[in-house]
């Protein structure tokens, strides 16, 4: 099988959330010897940005791409023993989670899969998080990047918060937002690092920030 098919297969059983073929492509991959790098950058990562563009437009929702994420997840089961042996280093780290007195969690799991279909290494805090751990789980885990979703206009304010947590206690965090209230302009006023609009654009957010 060519690498472009190969590529085309992990790409499609992302998209239509195919654990089967995900694995076989993967084992068929790494037979052929594609690169760690290509079978996430330009198969599996590919086939999550289309899942991606999908949810963003309403086409698809959380229990599809729950369905893309696991999928991918058990591509990357498979891949990461060589990951362990460095034939494939991870890009970097990210911290994620929803930010204090929220509990809104699917704009941010979406972002979750995406990074990690990317090649990062994502730390999921889950929702209702605070910034001191935000910034304990940046050390424990030599993070690159923390990412705080707000999905109510109340809790925007929390996003401010990390923002000076960080820089108090000068970690070289570099600090993201996004959310339906959060807004470019939102992200400026208070400092932040960078702003997403749609999980789609999370990926070259974070590996503009991590170059």
């Amino acid at each position: 099988m060519s690498k472009e098919q190969i590529l085309a297969d992990l790409k499609t059983s992302v998209e239509t959330w195919n654990i089967k073929l995900a694995q076989d492509a993967t084992n068929a991959a790494i037979a052929e010897g594609i690169s760690i790098g290509d079978i996430i950058g330009d198969g599996l990562g590919k086939g999550m940005e289309v899942v991606g563009e999908r949810f963003d437009k309403a086409e698809i929702f959380l229990p599809q791409v729950v369905a893309a994420s696991k999928t991918m997840e058990a591509a990357l089961k498979i891949l990461e023993p060589l990951m362990s042996k460095g034939e494939g280093a991870l890009k970097g780290t990210v911290v994620m989670a929803t930010v204090e007195g929220d509990i809104h969690e699917i704009g941010k799991n979406v972002c979750c899969a995406m990074l990690r279909g990317a090649g990062y290494n994502v730390i999921d805090l889950g929702c209702d998080v605070t910034a001191q751990d935000f910034i304990d789980a940046g050390d424990e885990n030599e993070a690159q990047v923390l990412g705080g979703s707000a999905l109510m206009t109340t809790t925007l304010e929390a996003q401010r918060e990390l923002v000076e947590a960080v820089k108090e206690v000068e970690a070289p965090y570099k600090c993201i937002f996004g959310g339906a209230p959060c807004s470019q302009a939102w992200c400026d006023e208070i400092g932040a690092d960078g702003y997403s609009e749609t999980a789609n654009e999370i990926i070259t957010l974070v590996d503009k920030l991590v170059s």
